[in-house]
């Protein structure tokens, strides 16, 4: 079984819509983990049934019982994050801004204040349109520890594909180079990097590239908007042959896709668009770089 994580250095690049087109080329061959759980998008494409939702809890959060509270103002005192309160002379905790690190439950002198379990979101498995299943989540407002939902979403779609005997496990992977982008590469076999010939776009690819190659993770890119600028894309070009990171396609600046994305439909659903041609190469292109070196290994 083979992971395949689609990441880009920046969020808007195309890095969702090109997954959920490799997602509608693997069919049921695959299952589908949305690991961009901080702004998770691919259910747009791929219209999941959530027919199972589990709670996901990370981390802690103070909680004080007004009844036990002697208003001495000790927790309010220390705690570093101004997470505490008055409210018509009573305490109390503001979720968004506690840390959890529970200082204000060793200054209390009546044991007023307790630790208990933070909700932080939900994680689902679902069934998606292809027939295929898909692990993705949900961050509530405000919560973090975005990393240790990634790594949740990642083992269950794992553990997903080995009972099922699927090929291949997709990876949405978060943009940027934070902490759920390496939960993201974590056990990759192959990395697809998204970008656009903009100056942010190659930066950004730089950046993500350097967490794919201390991985020591094989990687190709897929430059989408590429004729919108041609001396950047050509920047990018330069970039990838200095690497030796693998060109699997150049997509063309096509106002048909944002209309397939408005209809819930993939580039590779609407005949009439060529970059759904060219993904559909890429796919196979993949693929066939996992298959050599699967046979390498052995």
């Amino acid at each position: 079984m083979k992971e395949i994580v689609v990441i880009s250095g920046k969020g808007g690049t195309g890095k969702t819509s090109v997954t959920a087109s490799f997602a509608v080329l693997g069919n049921t061959d695959l299952v589908v983990a949305d690991c961009d759980v901080d702004a998770a998008d691919m259910h747009v494409f791929l219209d999941p049934d959530y027919r199972d939702q589990h709670d996901f809890y990370s981390g802690e959060l103070a909680r004080i019982d007004p009844e036990t509270c002697i208003r001495c103002g000790k927790c309010a005192e220390v705690c570093r994050f101004d997470a505490i309160d008055i409210i018509k002379e009573s305490y109390h905790v503001k979720e968004l801004d506690c840390e959890g690190c529970g200082y204000c439950a060793r200054v209390c002198p009546v044991n007023a204040i307790s630790n208990i379990e933070n909700h932080v979101g939900y994680w689902y498995l679902s069934r998606i349109r292809t027939g295929a299943e898909m692990i993705h989540a949900r961050m509530n407002v405000g919560a973090e520890n975005s990393g240790k939902l990634v790594a949740r979403v990642k083992q269950e779609a794992v553990k997903l594909a080995e009972a099922t005997n699927k090929n291949y496990v997709l990876v949405d992977g978060s943009p940027g180079i934070g902490c759920p982008v390496i939960s993201s590469l974590s056990g990759a076999s192959y990395a697809v990097l998204v970008t656009e010939p903009t100056l942010s776009g190659l930066h950004d690819l730089e950046r993500v590239y350097s967490v794919v190659e201390r991985f020591r993770i094989p990687a190709g890119c897929i430059i989408n908007k590429a004729d919108l600028n041609i001396r950047n894309r050509d920047k990018i070009l330069e970039f990838l042959k200095e690497k030796n990171i693998g060109l699997l396609a150049e997509l063309p600046y096509d106002l048909r896709i944002t209309d397939a994305m408005v209809r819930g439909k993939s580039m590779v659903e609407e005949p009439a668009i060529e970059s759904g041609k060219l993904l559909e190469k890429s796919w196979k292109k993949i693929i066939e770089i996992l298959n050599e070196k699967g046979k390498e290994i052995k």
